[in-house]
């Protein structure tokens, strides 16, 4: 299992993230605004960020239906992280057979 860092030490379990979002180009869309506006009105929204969010993850989570977090970072660095994390796994597993 690997983890995500999403900014201000934030780290999220790889296999809790659901998608990656960048805010500029979803938050057009009305039915996304209303997702976001519905979370932050049930308290799933966890602020992951000190500047502007760039990017928001949607997170599945054991006590909650999902989790949102808002990052400072892009959703291409997001998106690099992860695989890099999934490459850094797989050669630790070869390593270790």
């Amino acid at each position: 299992m690997g983890f995500l860092h999403v900014g201000n030490s934030v780290m999220l379990p790889d296999r809790r993230i659901i998608g990656i979002f960048d805010l500029d180009n979803t938050t057009t869309s009305p039915r996304t605004r209303a997702f976001l506006q519905r979370a932050e009105a049930s308290g799933v929204v966890v602020d992951a960020c000190e500047d502007i969010p760039r990017a928001f993850l949607v997170c599945d989570h054991p006590y909650h239906r999902q989790i949102v977090y808002l990052s400072q970072l892009t959703p291409q660095t997001l998106l690099k992280r992860s695989q890099e994390t999934v490459v850094t796994q797989v050669e630790g597993e070869k390593e270790h057979v």
